[in-house]
């Protein structure tokens, strides 16, 4: 499968942001176009539960006719497939090609809040995907397992996975070969107290080590219980999250590239968070990122 991701020059990273998702906010809209004029041209947004998820990426895209939106990821519990695809037809007659969905499955509570079984994710999003009439090279899923991730680089252009270090990204890449995109979200703190910076990664991600899925896939990677307690140990926050001055972040962002990622969706945690947009911080992202192009 072609390299979609280079082929459209999204660049080597992107802005994964929570902020975004309420696009019709005060300063979004110009933070958007600011973002894309500086270079970081795929703003990332969670599907959440899908509520409000496409008048949102239909706000960014009409705010930024430079941008790519992608969906990173879309629990497919909610809504159809037959829906998705729809709403992306209409979003693509108006902006243009420029929507990537992300799938994910989610857990089992997720699941059985709408009387779905999860005794097998893989074959649900495989019938899921049966259903979706979006070009497969402009999907993702959220995989993380190697029967999901397999799953994605046979029907989708590659996978999305949250909360992983470049030594995933090494073992994915070995794994799928070269034409999967493989497109990692990396959390990053603009702080060189290390502290601080440990701190706001476990206020802000660190709950996700206690979900099932994460915790699977760390212990594939090696860690064991003394690295997976509540909000995760300093050795394991510091390998899934990039933390420090401009080189230090620079330095991870290179690190996951040069370990196979075609792309890496970036999420500022911010150290202020409920102050509003991370303005500063997102330039300073885009600035740094110059020399990975």
């Amino acid at each position: 499968m072609d390299n979609w991701w280079r082929d459209r020059a999204l660049g080597p990273v992107g802005v994964w942001s929570m902020e975004l998702r309420n696009a019709g906010r005060p300063g979004v809209a110009g933070a958007a176009a600011e973002l894309t004029e500086r270079g970081l041209k795929a703003l990332w947004i969670p599907g959440l539960d899908g509520n409000g998820v496409f008048e949102d990426t239909g706000a960014l895209l009409s705010a930024s006719p430079e941008a790519h939106v992608v969906l990173g990821v879309l629990g497919i519990w909610r809504q159809t497939a037959g829906s998705v695809s729809a709403r992306v037809r209409e979003l693509d007659a108006r902006y243009g090609e420029r929507t990537v969905v992300g799938f994910g499955v989610s857990d089992r509570n997720a699941a059985a809040a709408v009387g779905q079984s999860f005794d097998n994710p893989v074959g649900a999003v495989g019938n899921y995907l049966d259903e979706v009439d979006i070009p497969a090279q402009r999907l993702l899923l959220g995989a993380m397992g190697p029967r999901m991730a397999t799953l994605a680089a046979e029907r989708t252009a590659g996978i999305h996975p949250f909360l992983v270090s470049p030594d995933y990204t090494a073992k994915m890449r070995a794994e799928l070969g070269g034409a999967a995109v493989i497109a990692p979200h990396q959390a990053v703190v603009f702080s060189t107290d290390a502290t601080q910076a440990r701190q706001v990664a476990r206020d802000q991600v660190g709950m996700f080590i206690g979900f099932d899925a994460y915790r699977n896939n760390l212990r594939r990677l090696g860690w064991t219980d003394e690295d997976l307690v509540p909000g995760g140990s300093d050795r394991l926050i510091d390998a899934l999250v990039a933390w420090g001055d401009d080189d230090a972040v620079r330095r991870r962002l290179r690190e996951q590239l040069d370990a196979g990622a075609d792309h890496v969706a970036v999420q500022v945690l911010s150290t202020t968070p409920g102050a509003g947009l991370p303005l500063q911080e997102w330039r300073r992202l885009a600035d740094l990122t110059t020399e990975l192009n």
